[in-house]
């Protein structure tokens, strides 16, 4: 049996929703403003995911709410209110993406026609726990970062066919055992499992003794540092034939609180890699220079495939810094259908400084990039300045080339 691939993008906001539709997505998850484990991003309200809802729906792509706190008590009622809000407001989504039991059992009550999916946070190793969730009613679990491809394809080969597989192949990893992560509880009172986690495994760490206080030690793991959590992100792009030969059904993007230029860039990357495959493997593989290259123009802590081929050895890990690689700079989304803009103009929310006279890039939906020149930038007064410093200022640009409506431009980092 051939099993269709979904690509699924995370998105923390309206705006970054949309672009993960427009740069390839098959799906979206979403955080709402309680019982998500990205409580600092910005999650959507119940109207903005109705909107969201809709617009992914009317181009057919899936939207999955993530519920994956692991409650405590003062949560159940809570957590029984927004369920019976997200079906009383009629928000439509396809799926739950749950970790703890008693919120997957009041899901199951409270909407009954919605699929549930069982989240990574749930420890989901072995296939016993995928046909206890499968009995459960789970519609898809998300498979441990632990996992190798072998054990994944052991695990297909233990379930239902209908039973879907989901697993992240890209973006940052947790130091801990399924992101059960009690490191930020202890050292600030931010509860990871509770959507609040500081990221501790990105510090900087030293040795006190405790007769010398004030006096700290490097601790050298390596000569070069002293990150001692500080694992590489996950890229799987050169590895499309092995994750899809492994029965995986969903291949799923990390990253709810990145910006739109990270999500249209990864979604674009892995769209023309999964077709490309899916027309000519050899295609595929004449690409993956190209592939590598695209994917690397988004932010990142330099590249480890994880668990996927064994344990991960001390070259997975980050030792002399926790700064992201950036290659590329965001500088907004374009609009062009606004009534106020002036004629061979279209308006853009700023988010990175350019200037009159600069290149920048266009990121076409189709994978092609065009290079333009910054010829004119008005301000909503229709004033002529020559650079865009403010972000979120409101501007109309216009470019040695006219872009489509909502692409996005970035320029490379100096």
């Amino acid at each position: 049996m051939k099993r269709k691939t979904e690509l699924l993008i995370p998105a923390s906001s309206p705006e970054v929703l949309k672009t993960a539709v427009r740069y390839g997505a098959d799906a979206v998850y979403i955080g709402g403003e309680a019982f998500s484990l990205r409580a600092k991003a910005q999650n959507f309200t119940i109207p903005e995911m109705k909107e969201c809802v809709a617009f992914a729906h009317e181009r057919g792509v899936r939207v999955y709410v993530t519920a994956n706190i692991l409650a405590h008590n003062a949560d159940l009622p809570q957590a029984e209110a927004y369920f019976s809000e997200l079906r009383d407001e009629k928000v439509g989504m396809d799926a739950l993406i749950i970790s703890d039991p008693a919120l997957f059992m009041l899901a199951k009550k409270i909407l009954p026609e919605v699929e549930l999916h069982v989240s990574t946070q749930a420890n989901n190793v072995n296939y016993g726990t995928f046909l206890f969730w499968h009995s459960m009613g789970a519609k898809r679990v998300v498979t441990g970062r632990e996992l190798s491809l072998e054990e994944i394809r052991e695990i297909r080969a233990h379930i239902p066919d209908e039973m879907e597989i989901e697993t992240f192949i890209h973006g940052a990893m947790c130091i801990s055992y399924s992101g059960r992560c009690l490191l930020s509880n202890f050292m600030t009172g931010r509860d990871a499992n509770q959507g609040a986690c500081t990221h501790p495994c990105r510090w900087k760490y030293s040795v006190m003794e405790e007769t010398r206080p004030g006096e700290y030690y490097p601790v050298l793991e390596t000569e070069r540092g002293t990150f001692l959590f500080n694992s590489k992100d996950l890229n799987m792009i050169e590895h499309i034939p092995e994750l899809i030969d492994a029965g995986i059904d969903s291949f799923k993007i990390e990253g709810r609180m990145k910006t739109a230029l990270y999500v249209a860039t990864v979604a674009r990357t892995y769209r023309m890699a999964i077709d490309d495959y899916n027309r000519d493997p050899e295609l595929y593989k004449s690409r993956l220079d190209f592939y590598k290259t695209e994917i690397g123009k988004c932010t990142y802590r330099e590249f480890t495939t994880g668990f996927f081929f064994g344990k991960p050895g001390s070259d997975a890990q980050i030792y002399d810094s926790n700064t992201y690689v950036k290659n590329y700079i965001y500088l907004g989304t374009t609009e062009r259908t606004g009534a106020d803009i002036p004629e061979g103009y279209f308006a853009l929310e700023q988010k990175n400084k350019f200037s009159v006279g600069e290149e920048i890039e266009i990121m076409g939906r189709d994978g092609t990039d065009r290079l333009v020149t910054v010829e004119s930038i008005l301000n909503e007064a229709g004033e002529a300045q020559e650079s865009a410093p403010h972000p979120k200022q409101r501007l109309f640009v216009k470019l040695s080339e006219m872009p489509e409506d909502q692409e996005i431009l970035r320029k490379p980092a100096e």
